[in-house]
């Protein structure tokens, strides 16, 4: 039985970065939406709390279900977040979390 997944990824990233990160991000979710079982993207401002002094980002990937979660995770994920990494090293932090629909 399939059901969907939300992966959630909460980025904390230095305002001096702001306009370059938001660009890369674009093309970063479209890469991921590409992936097999990724259905859809919502890209939110995190307004509370507030950060001081910092910018908060929160992605939604939708994903039908946690076998295309875990093919994500195993095969892209590491890849992907390096592309980050090497962009933008230390000026910011991600962290994520796994949420399923009850059913």
């Amino acid at each position: 039985m399939s059901c969907d997944v939300i992966y959630e990824v909460n980025i904390d990233l230095d305002a001096g970065i702001e306009a370059e990160y938001r660009d890369w991000l674009r093309g970063h979710v479209a890469e991921i939406l590409a992936l097999p079982g990724f259905i859809d993207a919502r890209v939110f401002d995190i307004v509370e709390p507030a950060l001081d002094g910092r910018i908060g980002i929160c992605m939604h990937y939708r994903l039908q279900d946690e076998t295309a979660l875990h093919a994500y995770l195993q095969q892209h994920a590491p890849r992907l977040r390096a592309d980050g990494i090497t962009r933008f090293g230390d000026r910011f932090s991600a962290s994520r979390r796994v949420l399923r629909a009850q059913a």
